[in-house]
């Protein structure tokens, strides 16, 4: 068990979608929170929410994929609580694009926020989180860190990389016998601004397609489905109860199930379902 109550809990992309959920879920269940996202109007807003749930908060602008940056916020949010007990590695991005298409740019954004975003939370935090005696690291990925996705390599490749980095954390916590439970979150498809953030990124960069609008449509109509809110919660209940993985959504736990059963067969079905999703625009 992970009791989150009188915890101090730290949240990374706390400005908008499921981190923001997260910070409102802890407080709610009496956690002390350090929240951070490179969006300072929406992080604000959390902040202020936050505030009104009762809880102590402490805001910060963060780039996660600046190493420097997120180390000086670990010693930081420490030396002000005291101790830090959970963190939820929660910052991302997403990007579209076929491996010939994308520049090399895309990948190092995509894997600096989403993957390097994670590790450089991670093993700040960790001799903090090894220090407090009852430590807990949380790392999301998605359900593409189950099942590759064609036009999402960037993405897939990220999150993969989160699923290993954090089963590979945890069989060393375990091996070492250190105080702190380990994590990975698989989110399926959840009603976030993430596909409209990724794509008027690429918009400000003018590389925006009519099929990628039309993509990101689809994602918005169709695949984004679950409330953050709802997927807070399976989150922080799977933490408190003490899961090494938890699957947000029948989505993720139907992909993971077909992953499991249909190894060979996954990519030609995936293949299929991207043709007749994203095909009609």
């Amino acid at each position: 068990m992970s009791e989150v109550r009188g915890k101090v809990a730290v949240v990374t992309g706390a400005g908008s979608g499921i981190g923001r959920e997260i910070a409102f879920e802890l407080a709610r269940r009496g956690a002390r929170l350090a929240v951070s996202d490179v969006d300072e109007t929406g992080l604000a807003a959390t902040a202020d929410r936050l505030e009104a749930l009762g809880a102590q908060v402490r805001s910060a602008r963060l780039d996660v994929s600046d190493r420097q940056a997120v180390e000086s916020y670990a010693a930081s949010v420490a030396a002000d609580f005291g101790v830090v007990h959970q963190v939820y590695n929660n910052a991302g991005i997403a990007a579209g694009g076929a491996v010939a298409d994308n520049d090399w740019e895309t990948y190092e954004r995509v894997l600096g926020v989403n993957l390097f975003g994670v590790i450089h939370g991670s093993k700040a935090f960790l001799p903090h989180l090894i220090a407090s005696g009852d430590g807990h690291v949380v790392n999301v990925s998605s359900l593409n860190g189950i099942m590759g996705q064609p036009r999402s390599t960037a993405y897939c490749a990220s999150k993969f990389g989160v699923r290993g980095f954090t089963e590979s954390l945890r069989a060393e916590m375990l091996m070492a016998g250190r105080p702190v439970q380990v994590t990975v979150v698989h989110p399926g498809g959840v009603r976030t601004n993430i596909a409209s953030a990724g794509l008027e990124d690429a918009r400000k960069r003018g590389e925006v397609t009519p099929e990628d609008e039309a993509r990101v449509r689809t994602y918005n109509e169709k695949l984004l489905k679950m409330p953050p809110r709802q997927a807070a919660r399976i989150i922080v209940d799977g933490v408190e109860a003490g899961k090494q993985r938890v699957l947000v959504g029948n989505d993720a736990k139907l992909v993971d199930l077909l992953v499991r059963l249909l190894p060979r067969r996954y990519p030609a079905l995936a293949a299929q379902f991207e043709r007749r999703r994203f095909s009609r625009g």
